[in-house]
């Protein structure tokens, strides 16, 4: 397993506070924002603010009421992407299996015009809601401290605090919008930089 913790000035620790007073009164989170990290602040504050909050405390041991859950995170993830698209900032695609339990796509990241994509992928947790989804990039396994083995991100330090506050409220698209977004937009560019992940156009030359 990776050290997460191990300092790198390009993560910015993964920084996800929002001001509380730019989302619905019912949402739960930190009162400060990192000054570095003015992290796409507004646009991600409106995106978040936006999403459905869920209302079903359940997971998929409760086979009855994880079908309610169910349809809340499908019409939020829908309102997500639509907002997304409406913004012109559409950047992932998730599907699940029949039982909702296992969830996989494709994400991806604009760096310097050229599109970077990478496959999704993630486990519903039986504790679910009550503890978030780890979410995997495979292909990026072992190319930054700031994931655990099978590619799955590292936002230990302050998202599963941030969720562990608004359960059972959050969902599937906050898991994007505040957890692989932000992951994202810090992570794909010090990689490029780096030279550890390269544009399929450039690899194929």
């Amino acid at each position: 397993m990776t050290n997460c913790s191990e300092p790198n000035s390009s993560t910015l620790c993964f920084s996800i506070y929002i001001t509380l007073s730019s989302l619905s009164a019912d949402v739960t989170l930190p009162l400060s924002l990192p000054s570095a990290a003015t992290m796409a602040d507004e646009a991600t504050r409106k995106a978040v603010s936006e999403i459905p909050l869920l209302k079903t405390n359940s997971g998929p041991r409760d086979k009855e009421l994880w079908v309610q859950r169910l349809r809340e995170e499908y019409l939020a993830l829908i309102k997500y992407v639509e907002n997304n698209k409406a913004a012109d900032n559409d950047w992932f695609r998730l599907e699940s299996n029949k039982e909702g339990t296992r969830w996989f796509g494709k994400c991806w990241y604009i760096h310097d015009l050229l599109k970077y994509e990478f496959e999704v992928e993630f486990d519903i947790p039986v504790t679910y809601p009550a503890t978030a989804p780890e979410v995997a990039l495979p292909e990026l396994d072992g190319k930054t401290a700031k994931m655990y083995r099978g590619g799955k991100i590292c936002l230990t330090d302050h998202f599963k605090p941030l969720w562990a506050r608004n359960v059972p409220k959050f969902g599937l698209a906050h898991l994007m919008a505040l957890g692989l977004g932000p992951w994202l937009a810090v992570e794909i560019p010090d990689l490029i930089s780096k030279g550890l992940i390269e544009h399929k156009e450039q690899q194929n030359s």
